[in-house]
C-alpha cells in the first residue's frame, strides 16, 4: 500500500473512531471532546503556518476572535441567522489574515513574531474599547434560539458534537490534501531553506501569504464554530494566552504533522482537567509534565511516533 493511501486510511479511521465515540461516551467526555475537536481545528490552522511553513506567529488569537466576533456580533446585534453569520465570520478571518499577511511579511524572524503579537494585542484592545457591543472580558451569551442551522439545534449535545466532527473532518482532510500537493511541499521547502527555495524559482512571498490566508481562515472557522456551538463570545479569546495555546498544542502533538494538533490539544486539555482534580496547584503538575515531554519527546507525540516507527506519517 502506498504512503498516500496509508495516510488517508489512517486519518479516515480517526474520523470514524470519533464518530463512534459520539454514541458511547458519557455526557462529560462527550462535551469535552466536542470542544477539543473545535480547538484542534484552531491548532491545525496554526500548524499550517508554524509547522509546515516555519513562520512563528504570536497573533493567531486575532483570527480566532475575528471569526468568533464576525459570527456572534451579526447574530447578536443584526439578528442574522447562524448560517449567514458563519460566512461573515469566515470572511472576517480571511480579510484580517490578508491585512496582517501583507503587512507582517515585510518583516522576518523575530520581527515577524513581534508584529503578529502587536496585531493581536490591537484586536484585543479593540474588543475591550468597543465593550458596548462586545461586552469586553465579560462577553455575552448567544441565545439558544439563534444557534440553529437548517432547523438543527446546535445547542443539543448530539448535534453539537456532530457539527464539531464535521468541522474537524473538513479541516483535517484539507490539511492532509494541502501537504500532499506541490504547494504544501513548497511550504516545507521554505521552512527548511527559504533562500534555496527562492533560487529554485518559487515565489516565496506569495506562498507565505497564501499560507497565512489558509491558516487565518481555518482559525476563524474554529472561532466562529466555538462561539456558535458553545453559545459564548468574549474578549478573553482575543488575549495573548489564546495565541500561546495553539503553539503549545502544536509543539506537544508534533509540529508539521497532520494529526499532531489534535493529539496535542486533547493531551493538554485532559492534562489540565485531571491535574485540577488532584491539586489546586494543577498548573505546576501540568508544567512539569510539559517540561518532561519537551525533554524526552522534542518532536511532539506524533512527531516522535513518526521518527521512531511510522515514517510515512504526513
Amino acid at each position: 500500500m502506498s504512503e498516500i493511501r496509508k495516510s488517508w486510511g489512517l486519518h479516515t479511521g480517526v474520523v470514524a473512531l470519533l464518530l463512534a465515540l459520539n454514541f458511547i461516551l458519557p455526557d462529560y467526555h462527550h462535551g469535552n471532546l466536542a470542544r477539543v475537536m473545535v480547538l484542534a481545528c484552531y491548532a491545525m490552522g496554526y500548524n499550517m503556518l508554524f509547522g509546515y511553513t516555519g513562520l512563528l506567529s504570536l497573533g493567531h488569537a486575532l483570527f480566532f476572535a475575528a471569526g468568533m466576533y464576525g459570527m456572534s456580533l451579526t447574530v447578536q446585534h443584526l439578528g442574522w441567522s447562524a448560517g449567514p453569520a458563519i460566512i461573515v465570520g469566515l470572511a472576517s478571518g480571511l480579510a484580517m489574515s490578508l491585512v496582517v499577511g501583507i503587512l507582517s511579511l515585510r518583516t522576518a524572524g523575530v520581527a515577524f513574531m513581534i508584529v503578529t503579537l502587536m496585531f493581536a494585542q490591537a484586536g484585543y484592545l479593540a474588543a475591550l474599547y468597543f465593550g458596548e457591543y462586545t461586552r469586553g472580558d465579560e462577553g455575552f451569551v448567544i441565545q439558544k434560539a439563534a444557534r440553529q442551522i437548517g432547523g438543527i439545534d446546535l445547542s443539543d449535545p448530539m448535534s453539537r458534537y456532530l457539527a464539531a466532527l464535521v468541522l474537524f473532518a473538513v479541516c483535517l482532510f484539507i490539511t492532509l490534501r494541502v501537504v500532499q500537493t506541490g504547494f504544501g511541499r513548497v511550504l516545507v521547502a521554505i521552512r527548511e531553506n527559504e533562500e534555496r527555495t527562492r533560487m529554485l524559482g518559487y515565489d516565496v512571498h506569495l506562498h507565505k501569504l497564501l499560507a497565512i490566508l489558509l491558516s487565518g481562515t481555518m482559525s476563524a472557522a474554529a472561532g466562529a464554530a466555538y462561539g456558535l456551538l458553545f453559545g459564548y463570545a468574549g474578549a478573553t479569546f482575543a488575549s495573548v494566552q489564546y495565541s500561546i495555546f495553539p503553539l503549545l498544542w502544536v509543539l506537544l502533538g508534533g509540529a508539521g504533522t497532520v494529526l499532531g494538533p489534535f493529539v496535542g490539544t486533547l493531551f493538554m486539555f485532559y492534562l489540565i482537567d485531571l491535574s485540577s482534580d488532584i491539586s489546586t496547584a494543577y498548573m505546576l503538575i501540568a508544567g512539569l509534565t510539559l517540561v518532561l515531554l519537551t525533554l524526552f519527546a522534542p518532536q511532539g507525540l506524533v512527531g516522535e511516533l513518526r521518527r521512531r516507527t511510522l515514517r510515512w506519517l504526513p
